[in-house]
């Protein structure tokens, strides 16, 4: 079964193996943020909690100048791997100030990265403060909704309107990988958006790409009938 592991280095190589082929990355997730993108070409974009560089990578190739960080060093040595030494890759934690000047870039992107966090005012705070104005946040968590209900079947029923934490267990390529996580019922989310000085744009429950039916059949009408994940579009004051 693998070895439980407690942090991302532990785990960097079965993390990024998974992600690049997983439904729910590679035909759900990505997709889904790329899409809200748009038109890259030219746009300075940060990805936040860049992990092992996909999304960096697919923006890149639409021809966004891309810079990235994670917290976690292994994650950013297999991003490196990928992107080449050129890369502006940065160990750096979204819970200190970020390492960037004000007004850098046109697009700050965070996937699937807020909902490791009990406290999102100062992270919203540096994105707006990296962000010229008119700048986007886009941004991807797990669905309130989609957690709320998985814990209600499992036991114990936690309040949706509380914000809590929880730990799960995953299996990465033959290994155990533990994770924490925070959930917040949605109207917490819409209010630290805006209370950061941030306009709502967009809020979107897509769908897994067509082309993952036959890969992944039966998981694949479930994600298609309930979401997972919950996208924001969010523009800088």
């Amino acid at each position: 079964m693998g070895r439980v592991t407690a942090a991302y280095d532990d785990f960097a190589g079965a993390y990024t193996a998974e992600n690049e082929t997983s439904l729910m990355n590679a035909y759900y997730e990505r997709p889904a943020t790329l899409a809200l993108v748009g038109d890259a070409a030219g746009r300075r974009i940060l990805d936040a909690g860049c992990g092992s560089g996909p999304l960096f990578a697919a923006l890149r190739d639409k021809g966004a100048v891309v810079s990235g960080f994670d917290q976690s060093a292994a994650m950013v040595a297999h991003a490196r791997t990928r992107l080449g030494a050129d890369a502006d890759l940065r160990v750096a934690d979204l819970t200190d100030p970020l390492p960037y000047p004000d007004a850098e870039f046109d697009d700050v992107v965070a996937s699937l990265v807020l909902h490791y966090l009990r406290d999102w005012d100062p992270v919203l705070a540096e994105f707006r403060r990296v962000l010229k104005p008119g700048g986007r946040l886009i941004a991807s968590v797990n669905h309130p909704m989609m957690i709320n209900l998985t814990h209600r079947h499992e036991g114990p029923r936690p309040d949706y309107f509380e914000a809590y934490t929880w730990t799960d267990e995953f299996e990465l390529h033959g290994e155990k990988a533990r994770m924490t996580f925070w959930n917040k019922p949605l109207h917490a989310m819409t209010d630290a958006f805006t209370a950061a000085g941030f306009r709502i744009a967009v809020i979107s429950e897509p769908h897994p790409v067509p082309e993952a039916r036959e890969l992944f059949p039966g998981d694949f009408e479930i994600l298609d009938t309930f979401p997972s994940f919950l996208f924001f579009v969010l523009e800088a004051g």
